[in-house]
């Protein structure tokens, strides 16, 4: 498609938009993205740029399968939290900057294969493999932000990414010096502080010396193109689910008992995407494209609320394998809190969702939510329930919920759109 010169006229400058001084011909402008009326669209090389992050969620996926206790679902989220960081903020960075320039291309090629080495080394990143891991994360967060910076001297984007690039910098010295340490637990918690660090810097303005702190209305994002990057990150999400029901079914010959959990798992998967897709994304992503200040949705409804649910994912294709593997049999901890809490995760995350988007919270949710918790009574006090049908428990209350919320929005529906008036003679 033929494109017009980037920022031809005031219509398609982007908000926050500062015409370049004489020492600063055109160079930032020609980096930044244009924005029509329905906002920015997300390009193919983004949508390629996502496939490294869906092996990054699969192997956090079987790294909880193979170290499914306490600590190995501590040590996963905190991978997947710094998964999800490295991705959230090249999210951050397109929406300002043109994935078609080639510079900024190039710089998106070098984080995906920097990220594609991190997701690879992710299964000993609390092993012998820290090192590898760290630097490869530290070389994202810095040196994508450091590009930022020196594009943007000048601008008034300039400020925004020199204190983001101070708030990558300081956590990066605490990830790297978590892989120098050769203790397990010290590595962790200052693994644990550097995400603290990171998670902080947002809900202060990235507060920074010399530079002050920022407020959301000065993140002039394009809020469509944002709340469509983190639909497409649950989609690859879910796409991961998908792929392990597959992979696991097929490598189990086929019984009654094993193909009703790779019904359970895969329908379960659907009523995931129901609830998020079939009406709540959309109207979102309408919420946040109109909103006086997009900076504080995208931060707190997308950047910080959208992990919830990604973990929810995770952790319900860790018991979607589970329960294909052991559909029989005594139900264990481990696999009740897989099964009853990734679900319970997804959902709480989309209440919070919707919560920040759209205020206040949903009945149905909270009723899916103790539904959920009152499934633990006949799986632990009773021992009621086999692997199976607990999962099968599980994913009724799911697609009870994604009904419900097919029902009120007809209603809702109907509500906005008039009824026809009684006809009038001619």
């Amino acid at each position: 498609m033929k494109r017009g010169p980037p920022m031809a006229d005031a219509a398609h400058r982007p908000e926050g938009f500062t015409a370049p001084g004489p020492d600063r011909p055109h160079r930032v402008t020609a980096l930044l993205r244009e924005r029509g009326e329905q906002g920015a669209r997300v390009t193919f090389f983004e949508l390629f740029f996502d496939l490294v992050f869906v092996f990054a969620i699969t192997q956090l996926s079987h790294l909880l399968l193979e170290h499914l206790t306490l600590r190995g679902a501590a040590e996963t989220l905190l991978l997947l939290l710094a998964v999800w960081w490295a991705w959230m903020y090249t999210s951050w960075m397109t929406n300002w900057f043109s994935p078609d320039h080639p510079a900024v291309r190039l710089v998106l090629v070098g984080v995906m294969i920097a990220g594609l080495f991190m997701a690879a080394m992710l299964p000993g990143a609390f092993g012998d493999k820290a090192m590898w891991f760290a630097a490869a994360y530290v070389t994202i967060q810095v040196g994508r932000t450091l590009f930022a910076v020196v594009c943007t001297r000048g601008h008034e984007l300039g400020a925004g990414f020199q204190r983001i690039l101070f708030w990558h910098a300081v956590p990066g010295v605490l990830w790297i010096a978590g892989a120098l340490v050769d203790g397990h637990d010290t590595r962790a918690g200052l693994w644990l502080l550097a995400v603290a660090l990171e998670c902080l810097a947002p809900w202060h303005g990235y507060a920074t010396p010399l530079l002050g702190r920022a407020s959301t209305t000065e993140w002039t994002i394009d809020g469509a193109h944002m709340a469509e990057r983190c639909q497409l990150f649950l989609i690859i999400a879910l796409g991961e689910t998908v792929l392990v029901t597959g992979a696991t079914f097929g490598d189990h010959t086929p019984t009654a008992a094993i193909t009703a959990g790779f019904v359970s798992a895969f329908v379960g998967t659907v009523a995931l995407w129901w609830i998020y897709f079939d009406h709540t994304a959309e109207a979102a992503a309408e919420r946040i494209a109109s909103s006086a200040d997009p900076g504080r949705l995208g931060r707190s409804a997308y950047t910080f609320v959208h992990i919830v649910m990604v973990a929810g994912i995770v952790v319900s294709a860790v018991a979607d394998e589970q329960v294909l593997a052991h559909p029989d049999g005594h139900v264990s901890t481990a696999f009740a809190l897989v099964a009853l809490g990734g679900p319970a995760l997804f959902i709480a995350g989309h209440a919070l969702f919707k919560r920040a988007v759209f205020g206040g919270f949903t009945r149905a949710r909270m009723t899916a939510l103790l539904a959920l918790a009152a499934l633990a009574i006949p799986a632990f006090a009773l021992d009621a329930l086999t692997p199976l049908a607990l999962h099968i428990c599980a994913a009724v209350v799911v697609v009870a919920l994604a009904l419900w919320d097919v029902r009120v929005n007809r209603l809702q529906l109907r509500e906005r759109v008039p009824l026809p008036g009684p006809l009038k003679a001619g």
